[in-house]
């Protein structure tokens, strides 16, 4: 009797003790912990179930499982280096960087075997497609444009596989040697032609200039001439309307008046003078005092 009841109670705690290992496992099948920086594609017999985010998910034990688990994370393709000729057939070697992040994993698991070798053989196509429809100098000058086309088409491609790309970077264009050597003989010789041309240009404006100066200049003594003769006009109005208006002994008095001006002119001067005049200059200059000595006194 006693060896039933000690059978028995084996016997429930065997049962007690495989119903707690059931529980342990249902809940560990069946409790999935996802981290942020990922994303689980759930199977149920081999079947896309669900894709589970991040923090805590339930899903069926022994039915579903786990069959990927998907980083999230922004990636970055080793660098790139492939051949491509432009369109004036230069052959140049370019390197390429992407970075890309997963945004539907169901997506990249289901329809690309191997997301990076696509991606890296997707942009060897775009870039040697895009340097092919540019020549040389578009290439080095216009490596903005270049990188935003190639972007772009990058987009259009993975588009299906659930993938963002981020940036596609164009790290460098390296030429061969002969290519640079005749490179630089080109840029040398167009140095020296802008050079001349400069050299040119500089000569042809001191020219301009220089003709401008004498323009100007003989504007400038043209003007003056004319002021000149306006102001002799008009003394002579002056004189011509005194005479008009006092008869004949205004115009002796202006007369007599420039001789004075012209002797005190001659006396003028640093040293000693000596003026030689004829008699009848001394008469002419006697009587212009004598005129001035009456208008004075008159006055």
């Amino acid at each position: 009797m006693l060896e039933d009841q000690i059978a028995a109670a084996a016997s429930n705690g065997i049962l007690y003790l495989l119903g707690a290992i059931l529980l342990i496992l249902i809940a560990v099948k069946g409790i999935k912990i996802v981290p942020q920086s990922e994303k689980y594609v759930v199977e149920r017999l081999g079947r896309l179930r669900a894709v589970l985010g991040p923090g805590i998910n339930f899903i069926f034990p022994f039915l579903d499982t786990v069959a990927h688990r998907i980083s999230i994370l922004e990636r970055q393709l080793p660098t790139n280096s492939q051949d491509a000729i432009t369109a004036d057939n230069v052959l140049v070697q370019v390197e390429t960087s992407v970075f890309f992040r997963i945004l539907y994993p169901e997506k990249a698991v289901y329809r690309i075997r191997d997301v990076d070798e696509a991606i890296s053989t997707t942009v060897a196509g775009i870039v040697r497609s895009e340097i092919g429809k540019m020549e040389l100098d578009e290439v080095q000058s216009n490596r903005g444009q270049l990188t935003g086309a190639i972007k772009q088409s990058l987009l259009e491609a993975v588009d299906d596989w659930g993938i963002e790309v981020t940036r596609a970077e164009l790290l460098d264009v390296n030429l061969d040697e002969a290519t640079r050597a005749a490179m630089l003989q080109q840029l040398n010789a167009e140095r020296a032609r802008r050079a001349q041309v400069t050299e040119a240009e500089g000569k042809k404006r001191a020219v301009e200039l220089a003709a401008d100066g004498e323009l100007y200049a003989a504007e400038q003594i043209a003007k003056a001439r004319r002021i000149q003769a306006d102001a002799e006009a008009y003394a002579t109005e002056v004189v011509a309307r005194a005479i008009a208006d006092h008869g004949i002994e205004a115009a002796q008095y202006q007369v007599a008046l420039k001789q004075v001006e012209a002797l005190t002119a001659l006396g003028t001067g640093d040293g000693k003078q000596t003026v030689v005049l004829p008699a009848s200059a001394i008469e002419a200059f006697g009587d212009a005092f004598k005129l001035l000595g009456g208008r004075g006194g008159g006055a």
